[in-house]
Order: C-alpha cells, then sequence, then structure tokens
C-alpha cells in the first residue's frame, strides 16, 4: 500500500489520475505549453496583418532582446569553457588524496569510503560502442575496487545484447568491484520501453548487491550513462572532491558537460553545429547553476535514489524528471552542481546523410518533450500543501520561480527562432499599402538586418570555441577539414528552426492534444575513416 504522497510523485501523464477533477487539471498544464507556443505565432500573424505597426515594433525590439540575451549568454559560455580547461589540467586524484578531512561535508573518514555505481542502459549498440564505454572507466585514476559497474540490457532486444554484454565482462569484469549484466524484462505493466524503465531496474538488482555487502548508501554515488558515454581519466575523482564538498551532498545531483564529439569527425556538417550547440547550452547552464538540471549523463547519491524510489519508469525524459522528483521530495532543497568536467558522448550519426538528419530531428524532439515536466511539477505545487504535512515547506517563492522558469525555456525553444529568422518580414508581407507607405516599413529590413549582423558575432565566437572539443585530427584527414568545420557554422540558423523550434513544437503540440510520445533510443552507428576504426579518444 503505497502513501498518498507516493501515488501523486509516480504520476507522469493525465490519464494515470483516477480523480476527474485531477485529470482535468493536469491535462490543463499539459496543453498550457504548446498552447501558449501557438498563440504566440498566431498573434503575431494576426497583428502583423491587423496591426502592423505594433507588429513590426515588436519584432524590432524582440530582436534587439534576443541580441542582448545573446551577448549575456556568451559570457557565460566562455566563463565555463575557461573553467574546463583548468579542471582539466588538476590532477584531481591527488588533490582528492589531500583534501583536508575537516572539509568533508560526510560523516567519514576517509574518501576510499566512497564507492561509485555506475549504471550503462543499452539496447541494439554494437561491441564498438560499449566497449569503449567500459574501457574508459577501467582506465579511471580511481580505486576500481570501490567501483561497481551494471551493463543494463533489454530482454526484448534478444540475444546479440546479451552476447556483447557477456563479452565486455569477460574482458573487462574483473576490473571492477563488482560487474553486473542486468536484464529488463519486456512489457512490464506500467512501464513505457525507454532508458528509465530499464535503469531504473538495474539499480534495483545493484541494491541487493549493495544490501549483501552492507555498504551505506550515503557512500555511493550513483552515475547513470548513456551508453556512448566515454570519461576521462580523473572523472570520478573529481566527481568524489565535489561530492565531499558539496554543502548538501546527500541532496544534490553533479551533472558534467556533455561534449557530443567522439564521433565528430565523420558526422555530417548539420549534426556538428546541432551537436556543439547542445553541448554549448550546457555550457551556458553550468555557470548558471540557480537554472541548471539533469541532463542526459548525470551522478546523484545513492540514498536519495532510494528515497525517490528510483527513476520514474512512465516518463520519455528521465533525466531531468529526477531532478523534479527529488526537488519535490526534498521541498525545494535539492540543487544540480556543475561539474565542469567533461563527458563525451557520440554525435549522432547514421549510416545514410538522410537517416542521420531524420534521427538528428527525433532525438531533438525527444529532448524537447521534457516539457512534459512541467505539468508534473506544476501539478505537484499545487498539492503540495496537503501532500506533506509536517514536513519542511517547498519555499512558494521557488515554486513560482521554477514555474515560470521552464514555462519560459519551452515557449523560448519554440518560438524564438521562428520569429527571428521567419516572421520578421510579416508586417511587410500582411501589413498592406498604408504600412509598406510608412517610414517604418523601409526602416524595418534594415533595423532587423544590422541586429542580425551583430547577432552573427555569436555564431563567430560559437566557431571559434568549437575548436576546443575536436579530438585529434585522423591523419587520412587534411587540414582543409578546419575550414569546413569554421564554415559549418552558416547553417546555424538552419539549426535553430529545424532542430530547435520544429520539434520543440511538436513535441509541445503532441502533449497539448494529449498524444503521449515514447521513449525514441538514439542509434548509436560508428563509421570507419576509410579503412581505419574510428577510434574514441579517452582524453
Amino acid at each position: 500500500m503505497i502513501s498518498l504522497e507516493q501515488y501523486y510523485l509516480k504520476i507522469g501523464r493525465a490519464t494515470e489520475l483516477k480523480d476527474p477533477k485531477e485529470r482535468r487539471i493536469f491535462r490543463f498544464f499539459e496543453i498550457l505549453p504548446g498552447l501558449l507556443s501557438w498563440l504566440t505565432i498566431v498573434l503575431i500573424f494576426i497583428a502583423s496583418w491587423k496591426l502592423p505597426v505594433f507588429a513590426a515594433i515588436f519584432i524590432v525590439l524582440f530582436d534587439t532582446y534576443w541580441l542582448v540575451k545573446t551577448i549575456f549568454l556568451s559570457f557565460h559560455l566562455s566563463n565555463s569553457l575557461k573553467v574546463m580547461k583548468i579542471f582539466l589540467k588538476r590532477n584531481w586524484l591527488e588533490e582528492l588524496k589531500s583534501l583536508p578531512k575537516e572539509k568533508y561535508n560526510l560523516p567519514v573518514t576517509d574518501w576510499k569510503e566512497i564507492y561509485h555505481l555506475i549504471i550503462l542502459p543499452m539496447t541494439s549498440e554494437g561491441l564498438d560502442v560499449v566497449f569503449p564505454s567500459v574501457q574508459s572507466l577501467a582506465r579511471c585514476q580511481y580505486p576500481k575496487e570501490k567501483m561497481i559497474v551494471v551493463l543494463a540490457i533489454e530482454q526484448r532486444v534478444g540475444a546479440e545484447a546479451k552476447e556483447i554484454a557477456e563479452k565486455v565482462k569477460k574482458d573487462l569484469g574483473n576490473e571492477f568491484f563488482k560487474f553486473i549484466i542486468s536484464e529488463h524484462p519486456a512489457d512490464v505493466p506500467g512501464e513505457i520501453a525507454g532508458k528509465g524503465s530499464n535503469e531504473t531496474w538495474a539499480a534495483r538488482e545493484a541494491k541487493k548487491f549493495i544490501d549483501s555487502q552492507k555498504i551505506s548508501y550515503e557512500n555511493i554515488v550513483v552515475s547513470s550513462f548513456d551508453i556512448d558515454t566515454v570519461v576521462p581519466d580523473g572523472y570520478f575523482a573529481c566527481l568524489t572532491y565535489h561530492y565531499l564538498t558539496a554543502k548538501n551532498p546527500l541532496q544534490s545531483s553533479f551533472q558534467p558537460i556533455p561534449i557530443f564529439s567522439n564521433n565528430i569527425w565523420v558526422a555530417p556538417a548539420l549534426a556538428r553545429v546541432v551537436s556543439f550547440s547542445s553541448t554549448f547550452w550546457q555550457l551556458m547552464q553550468q555557470s548558471r547553476p540557480e537554472r541548471l538540471t539533469t541532463f542526459s549523463s548525470h551522478s546523484m547519491a545513492f540514498k536519495a535514489l532510494v528515497d525517490v524510489d528510483f527513476w520514474k519508469v512512465n516518463v520519455v525524459s528521465e533525466d531531468s524528471h529526477i531532478f523534479w522528483q527529488c526537488l519535490l521530495f526534498y521541498r525545494g532543497d535539492w540543487k544540480v552542481v556543475p561539474l565542469f568536467y567533461p563527458a563525451y558522448m557520440d554525435a549522432n550519426v547514421d549510416k545514410t546523410f538522410w537517416r542521420t538528419i531524420v534521427n538528428q530531428y527525433k532525438q531533438q524532439r525527444r529532448w524537447a518533450y521534457g516539457v512534459e515536466n512541467f505539468a508534473f511539477f506544476s501539478f505537484i505545487f499545487l498539492k503540495d500543501s496537503f501532500l506533506m504535512k509536517g514536513r519542511q515547506e517547498f519555499p512558494f517563492k521557488k515554486k513560482l520561480y521554477w514555474f515560470f522558469t521552464i514555462l519560459e525555456g519551452a515557449h523560448s525553444w519554440a518560438t524564438n527562432s521562428l520569429i527571428i529568422f521567419l516572421l520578421g518580414w510579416l508586417p511587410l508581407t500582411l501589413g498592406g499599402a498604408q504600412f509598406n507607405s510608412m517610414l517604418l516599413s523601409f526602416s524595418l529590413p534594415i533595423i532587423t538586418r544590422y541586429i542580425m549582423t551583430m547577432a552573427s558575432v555569436g555564431i563567430v565566437t560559437s566557431a571559434i570555441m568549437s575548436f576546443s572539443f575536436l579530438p585529434p585530427k585522423p591523419v587520412h584527414y587534411g587540414r582543409w577539414r578546419y575550414i569546413l568545420f569554421f564554415l559549418q557554422w552558416v547553417l546555424m540558423p538552419l539549426n535553430l528552426i529545424f532542430f530547435g523550434s520544429f520539434p520543440a513544437f511538436e513535441a509541445q503540440t503532441r502533449l497539448m492534444l494529449g498524444k503521449y510520445m515514447g521513449f525514441w533510443v538514439t542509434p548509436k552507428h560508428r563509421k570507419k575513416i576509410d579503412d581505419a576504426e574510428d577510434k574514441i579518444q579517452v582524453k
């Protein structure tokens, strides 16, 4: 028998609520982000037709706002990049060894008491993807006798996944304290097939071993990694250092910087721009920890994961959803600690250009479907006053902050690029002869073009910074490829529209209409460079 609090915290969709009134409230919050995005675009069309002067002034002001925001975010990007480079040069293992025990914020007497549980959910990925990821763990400068690795396979995939897992275990399993192969059953009631249900099954299997060894949950950091994640040698030493010194380590997530560069040399230009853009966004967020939530590969205290009953098995965006689970469970007392340390992953590459483009769109749509979190936490906020009686009060200001922050983020994701790059000419097209005879109609394209020219400095800056993330150039490629890597950034507007606004609009529209999405697994395909393998650079 679960408690009322547990019942509500497990809700993923409106259809799962039993009470009709509560379903309507939850549906309202599912509808709201998409409704606001559609209203914005429709109203711009109507205003350009009926109120062209107002629409023109709005577009100029909006473009100016976007320019200022671009400059503001560029400073955060530059700062995060500098910090990341500094972090990569530090010897975290030596710093961990010399860390004064009075700086520990956990009841341990030695850093070696900290264990790491690493969960690697996989589906149909090949050995060329899985092996380098586990191998990077074995190369880390952290005692392997303190590392528990779980390779989480799916029963529905078939025997091939199990064969790959057994191969990896045979070659690398003895490197660690414990190497577990978990097999998530197919068609479990109440679950959607996806990463969340797989990694939750894996974590429960690991918990059985942890309990048998009587290891304190507080002394375990659990990391959920995408299967293509390759970590640098100092990753777990850096993570342990931050875990021991965080203000409240048991109520914190730890977010590395995802860099999608493992196979970047064989990715098409558009896929490279999308991958770098995702990395840059995460870099910006690292310098704004008050807005940072978990994404993709991340870490947290195992005790907290057990407290919230693991990742949700009925949501698509389990990586970000775990943040909201913890924030609600701990009454607002949860934060994400920026790690400023990289975790290298694959750019989205498939066997053909068009399959790569389609997969890129689907991946962005899945990420944008994280808007489902808005309905979840907004609904729980309303229920908060009587759900958590006798527990710490969730500060109302913090509720409002997250409500508007995530709503604004979803709205911007879907609408900003369309307003900037596509809708700026609408007043000239729909405004009629009277508006087109006005001075403002002649000035509008000049002003917007001037603002966009200044904003293009941000694109040039991004192009220059992108070289910092490139692994060593394969010997088969000439230096001219560096020129292509610079020129590819002219595709940035296409990226923002077709792999930003459009998938976000679709995700919000699906949620608005109650056409719930399932989890789409990004295919991991490693191309080869000529006759040589596209080797992963473990940095």
